[in-house]
Parts: structure tokens; C-alpha cells; sequence
């Protein structure tokens, strides 16, 4: 064995890889994916990794990725890709690329902030540094920094 990781292929569906290291759960969450998913979904984690020196990946068996997804997945995997699988093929590559508006995708930390009142404003933060991620609230103007922040799922 050379060290090489062998990770089996799937049919079709998505893999999402380039993961930041350990984000692969949170990555999870974003896809909604818990106990009793009836597709075959494969994780890695702490794979090495010459662009990244650690990744994980995930591999989702007969799941396409809308635009909103991505943009949640770009937010705590900002060098990810996505490439979309057919007849075992790649047929598609996207590299995910993190929005300068992010609306109705991060709550704002402020609890006194409109977003986070009866009111139900929606959320609107703008990025303002994207290593490190750092990004502003629209209405309170709160600071949120990392990819810690709370995505709305």
C-alpha cells in the first residue's frame, strides 16, 4: 500500500471536497443529513492534503446542491469544490465562492439586533475580510468573525 486513501465512487450525486479540516459535520448539517439518510453518503476527515495540508470530503449519493447550499457551504469551507457526478463522471466543477451580501444565511450575534426581535427582519450581513472571515451586520452593525458563526438551516 502506498498511503493512498481509496474512497469508493459514486454513481451520481455530489461530492464536496477541499473541506476545511474538521468542517465535514458541519458540512453534514447543512445538508440536512442525519441518522437514516437513504442514500450512501461517505466522509472523510483529516485527509492529507497538498493545497490544504489537512481536508475532508463528503460524498452524497444521488444529491444536487441549490445555489443557497453552496453559498452556506462557502461560509466554513471557503476553498471547497463541488463537483457534480454522472454515470461516475464528473460533469461539473464549482469552486465555491463566498458572496459579498449574505442574506437570510448567518443570524447576527447581536440579541437586541431587529433580525433577532418578533419582527422577523431577515437577516443581512456583509463580508468584510474573507481570511479571516469577518463580516457585518446591516442593521446593528455587529461584528461576526470566523465560520463559527450560526448559519440558518
Amino acid at each position: 500500500m502506498n498511503g493512498e486513501l481509496k474512497v469508493s465512487k459514486i454513481k451520481n450525486g455530489t461530492v464536496i471536497d477541499h473541506i476545511t479540516a474538521g468542517m465535514a459535520p458541519a458540512v453534514l448539517k447543512i445538508l440536512g443529513i442525519e441518522r437514516g439518510c437513504p442514500d450512501t453518503v461517505i466522509v472523510a476527515m483529516n485527509v492529507k492534503s497538498q493545497r490544504l495540508g489537512l481536508k475532508d470530503m463528503v460524498k452524497v449519493e444521488n444529491r444536487a446542491l441549490a445555489a443557497e447550499t453552496v453559498k452556506k457551504i462557502a461560509i466554513i469551507a471557503p476553498q471547497a469544490t463541488v463537483n457534480i457526478i454522472k454515470e461516475m463522471n464528473v460533469v461539473e466543477k464549482i469552486h465555491v465562492e463566498l458572496p459579498r451580501d449574505l442574506i437570510g444565511i448567518i443570524r447576527c450575534p447581536n440579541r437586541n439586533c431587529i433580525t433577532n426581535s418578533s419582527e422577523r427582519v431577515v437577516p443581512y450581513l456583509t463580508v468584510e475580510s474573507r481570511d479571516p472571515l469577518t463580516m457585518r451586520c446591516h442593521y446593528c452593525e455587529s461584528l461576526v468573525e470566523g465560520p463559527a458563526a450560526e448559519l440558518l438551516l
